[in-house]
């Protein structure tokens, strides 16, 4: 019986052998791909719905740039803040900059919508949920890179 129960074990032992081991920090594959999935989505619904949209050019033109610049002040302040947090030295003027280029992308596509009189209620909303999933996803995208990174560079 006892060796029975020792062969039952031993192959439990294999199965968890066969697992990958995740490193203290780092985090998990489920949240590292809904992390993308959501920035993705995020991304390609916006630009799919600026591709769509009934704007010139140029209105096409403005939205596409507040949504690179707000992805890269986030992923910026992000830095900033984890870098301040950790240790690593940040100057206050690259600080401040990262906190006011967040703001006013936000603020660019808060004021281009309120006054987008040719872009329907619905529309608005889906930009701005759009904007915000993105923005939010590419700072969530930074930071599992930026923990992975340093769970192996612990070991």
């Amino acid at each position: 019986m006892s060796t029975e129960n020792e062969v039952l074990l031993e192959k439990g032992k294999q199965k968890n052998s066969k697992k990958v081991e995740r490193k203290e920090g780092e985090p998990t594959p489920a949240f590292i791909g809904a992390s993308w999935a959501a920035l993705l989505v995020g991304v390609a619904a916006y630009l799919i719905g600026l591709y769509n949209a009934a704007m010139q050019l140029n209105e096409k033109g403005y939205y596409f740039a507040v949504l690179v610049f707000g992805l890269y002040a986030a992923v910026s302040l992000q830095k900033a803040v984890r870098d301040k947090d950790e240790g690593i030295p940040v100057t206050n003027i690259y600080y401040g900059i990262s906190w006011f280029a967040l703001i006013v992308s936000i603020s660019l596509m808060g004021i281009g919508l309120f006054n987008a009189g040719s872009i329907d209620l619905s529309e608005k909303g889906f930009y701005g949920m759009s904007f915000v999933l993105s923005v939010f996803a590419a700072i969530t995208v930074q930071k599992n890179i930026r923990d992975t990174q340093r769970a192996r560079e612990r070991d």
